[in-house]
């Protein structure tokens, strides 16, 4: 199995909203509750690259197995530096690394981009996640509780950081 990474174009929008939306329906990886349309994640992707924030995919045998991106943390100018990232990888390709060249992918992209901080926001209950990014040197810096409510319970978001130089 060979992992190809390169950047989103728009022919992967409709693979990267069924990784999303199965995601909302069946995770707290995203804390909302309505699916997306096919418009709705396409605008959410040109705007991240409208704003020169990288989209990547990581392609099996010309298939989407998952994807990456970052874009700003807060709308304040001092927090410029500070990008939160998302990685997601397609259920059944679970376990084969993907998510691990993704994040790798993201760090260098950030990096050349001379950005300073990566975030992830994790629902506390994915410890698999957690766990995954202690791998790639996030430390956890807060969490907090009952930040989200998904599936009839009080979810709460911990806080990584990676800092980039």
């Amino acid at each position: 199995m060979s992992v190809k990474i390169r950047p989103y174009t728009l022919n992967d929008t409709q693979a990267i909203l069924e990784i999303i939306n199965y995601n909302i329906l069946n995770s707290t990886a995203i804390y909302d509750y309505t699916i997306r349309t096919f418009e709705q994640q396409k605008l959410i992707l040109e705007d991240k690259i409208a704003k020169d924030f990288p989209v990547i995919v990581a392609e099996i045998d010309g298939n989407v197995a998952g994807f990456g991106m970052y874009s700003e943390f807060r709308f304040r100018e001092a927090y410029k530096f500070t990008v939160e990232h998302s990685v997601y990888v397609k259920q059944e390709n679970h376990g084969q690394g993907i998510g691990k060249v993704l994040l790798k992918e993201l760090i260098i992209l950030a990096k050349e981009q001379k950005l300073h901080t990566m975030i992830a926001v994790i629902d506390e209950e994915n410890q698999s996640s957690i766990e995954f990014h202690e791998k790639f040197g996030f430390k956890t810096v807060g969490i907090i509780k009952e930040s989200g409510y998904k599936f009839d319970r009080w979810l709460h978001s911990v806080f990584m950081q990676l800092i980039l130089e």
